[in-house]
């Protein structure tokens, strides 16, 4: 099946919606505001990439958000397949909240220690 930039119609829309929700709050916090800011544009492609990182675990998910992780990191060889395709990547990256200098230098020192 051919990937598309044709935008979800409102059907595949919510069926997508209810397919995000997630055991844990700080993950649909996440999802919520991605779905705030991208739903009106959201596309076939991207979808499918959304509905890729929902095969993961709540913990998977929450670590890649955070940038704890980076997927080749998962453990589970299926996770690090469904969050390393091109689609899951260009979600992955709508979806992380943007870097901060704070959060590189606590990074930097956490790793010193």
């Amino acid at each position: 099946m051919e990937m598309t930039d044709d935008l979800l119609d409102e059907r595949s829309l919510s069926k997508l919606r209810w397919r995000c929700r997630r055991g844990l709050l700080e993950n649909d916090l996440l999802i919520e505001k991605f779905f705030l800011h991208f739903e009106t544009t959201l596309n076939v492609r991207q979808a499918k990439g959304l509905n890729d990182l929902m095969d993961l675990s709540d913990n998977d998910l929450l670590d890649l958000l955070l940038r704890r992780k980076e997927p080749d990191q998962l453990s589970d060889a299926s996770a690090r397949a469904s969050a390393s395709n091109p689609e899951a990547l260009e979600v992955l990256s709508m979806l992380r909240p943007p870097n901060s200098p704070s959060d590189k230098r606590e990074r930097n020192e956490h790793e010193v220690s």
